[in-house]
């Protein structure tokens, strides 16, 4: 369910965030009635149970409010499989519970260029009288996100082109999809292992939907095609044994940090092994003779900043200086934990630039592991365009721009790849000079060029990246370049569409985020050069800088000229 730009009241006025958070929380208990309607008239069975209502209401409120928006409530009956997954998962306990059914997503059109594309499904969810090998397929349990919506209707375009049509002179585009519905428990970085495991047996993401209950379970529904046959029987037994063999993976990692709080102490050290080409990432040495090693007894905490799935950042100081520290969970102090944060001091011990943050400290010996840099009065740009509604003029968009191009060309110099480029990880300070931050997930650039891990974040994440497909640092340009829309409309990159929508879109369907109306032609190049598809198409930040450079100065001239010509 989409929402227009701006929402307005019935008396015109811009509607409160409250008003907004009230109508909708309406809205889902009237999605639950009406499915709760629906159950009953079909004579469903366990509809007609005693406690089915208080169970019913118990899934909705268990999973977030867009569940709830999302859902076709035409379709009944999916909201039931989607409770009875949940509740399979929950006893099953270590095993995922999983569905897989075909789809069918069905356009019409009578061929007319202004014509608009749209669904036809009965009252009960099902298509009208189309068939496909004989069969009834019904509709998605979700609605189709625009880009889909998009994309479907430029086929459809094709198909009529190309001389194709249907009954009663309309032309019909119909594609069976399987929709695959996987409830377990959640753990990190379980949407991140799906979307690859899915990649890796050959199937192609159309939609995705993911969901976290509130007692720790999750609900991910995905459209896929590119399987050869429709015996969603052996789809499913697939993904069963792929789906467990990488759970095993992931309770080995959960597993691993258990036993770290178990062996981990202050008088443990790290172990010293240098660097590690091999496996791109470094142990460094924790013996206290370095100067960047902090006692942690002389830091002070004053308020935390913001937290994160690994680890918190707090406002203190050190010896009288302002300090941002990033104090890592100890929860969370696994192997591929311990990597990052080694990784991440490392690089920060090797960059000095003005528009990098500069690195004070760490303290390495375990249980406390934590990293200290220069404090950043100004916040985050993703916090002044988003949270304080704030908004830069083009010449200053040029500066910021300018500023972030400076510091990722001098990363690239060094073989740096930053691999999470994105507004949250850009910091200004009392001058509003924007430094690049955060190297938790950086990486140094190996002798072959490229890495597969995924990482980042999606909807600023290049479609290589998405794509589990080998990468370099041009993947820090396509990035780049969705920042640099983000400064130009301050507006966050695919607002209608989850991540995990935007990221499915990106690769599949090519979709970018839409250019305002009077955006300058030169950025305009710019931005479409940095988030080309093919990664070789896209510009260094060395060129980068040089045409915002250039930009600026003929700007400034323009200005110049049309003041002279006023007087």
């Amino acid at each position: 369910m989409m929402e227009d730009a701006v929402s307005f009241s019935s008396r015109g006025l811009p509607e409160s965030s409250q008003s907004r958070i009230t109508r909708k929380r309406r809205e889902k208990v009237e999605i639950f009635q009406e499915v709760l309607r629906r159950l009953r008239e079909s004579n469903d069975e366990e509809a007609n149970q005693p406690d089915f209502e208080d169970e019913l209401w118990a899934h909705f409120t268990k999973l977030p409010l867009r569940y709830a928006l999302d859902v076709n409530n035409e379709r009944a009956q999916d909201v039931v499989m989607h409770k009875n997954l949940l509740k399979m998962a929950h006893y099953q306990n270590t095993r995922p519970a999983v569905e897989v059914r075909l789809v069918q997503i069905h356009r019409i059109s009578d061929g007319n260029p202004g014509d608009s594309v749209h669904s036809t499904f009965s009252e009960k969810g099902g298509a009208q009288g189309t068939e496909h090998h004989g069969s009834m397929h019904p509709p998605p349990a979700f609605g189709l996100s625009p880009s889909t919506e998009l994309a479907l209707e430029e086929a459809n375009k094709l198909y009529v082109q190309d001389g194709n049509s249907a009954v009663s002179g309309n032309s019909l585009l119909f594609r069976s999809s399987y929709e695959i519905t996987i409830s377990t428990l959640d753990k990190p970085k379980l949407l991140t292992r799906l979307t690859s495991l899915f990649s890796e047996i050959g199937l192609n993401i159309q939609e995705a939907h993911a969901f976290s209950t509130k007692d720790g379970y999750s609900l991910d529904v995905f459209v896929v095609d590119s399987w050869g046959n429709e015996e969603t029987d052996q789809l499913r037994s697939v993904l069963l044994k792929e789906i467990s063999n990488m759970e095993s993976g992931l309770n080995q990692d959960l597993l691993q940090s258990a036993l770290n709080q178990v062996l981990l102490s202050p008088k443990k050290e790290m172990v010293k092994v240098g660097i590690n080409f091999t496996a791109n990432y470094v142990d460094i040495p924790s013996n206290g003779s370095e100067a960047w090693e902090i006692d942690a007894a002389l830091l002070k905490y004053e308020y935390k900043i913001a937290t994160g799935s690994t680890g918190d950042l707090y406002k203190g100081s050190f010896q009288n200086q302002e300090v941002a520290i990033k104090v890592l969970k100890a929860e969370c102090l696994n192997e591929l934990v311990q990597k990052d944060f080694a990784q991440e001091v490392y690089i920060l011990r090797k960059v000095r630039h003005k528009n990098v943050v500069q690195f004070i400290g760490a303290c390495t010996k375990p249980p406390l592991l934590c990293i200290m840099t220069e404090f950043m009065s100004g916040g985050s740009l993703y916090d002044f365009l988003h949270k304080t509604k704030g908004f830069f003029k083009l010449p200053s968009v040029l500066k910021v721009a300018i500023d972030v191009s400076k510091g990722m060309s001098y990363l690239h110099q060094n073989n740096i790849i930053h691999r999470d480029l994105k507004t949250a990880n850009l910091l200004m300070d009392e001058n509003q000079l924007v430094k690049v931050a955060d190297f938790g997930v950086a990486r140094v650039q190996v002798q072959s060029g490229v890495m597969t891990a995924e990482t980042g974040t999606y909807r600023w994440m290049a479609p290589e990246v998405i794509g589990h497909r080998p990468y370099d640092r041009k993947a820090d340009v396509f990035s780049f370049g969705i920042v640099l829309w983000e400064l130009l409309t301050g507006k966050l990159p695919y607002e209608y569409l989850t991540p995990l929508q935007a990221a499915v879109a990106v690769v599949q369907k090519g979709l970018r985020p839409t250019l305002p109306t009077h955006t300058h032609p030169m950025l305009v190049e710019l931005l479409e050069r940095c988030w080309q598809q093919d990664p070789c198409l896209r510009p260094e930040f060395s060129e980068i800088l040089e045409i915002l450079q250039y930009m600026t100065k003929k700007i400034i001239e323009e200005e110049k000229s049309s003041k002279r010509r006023s007087l």
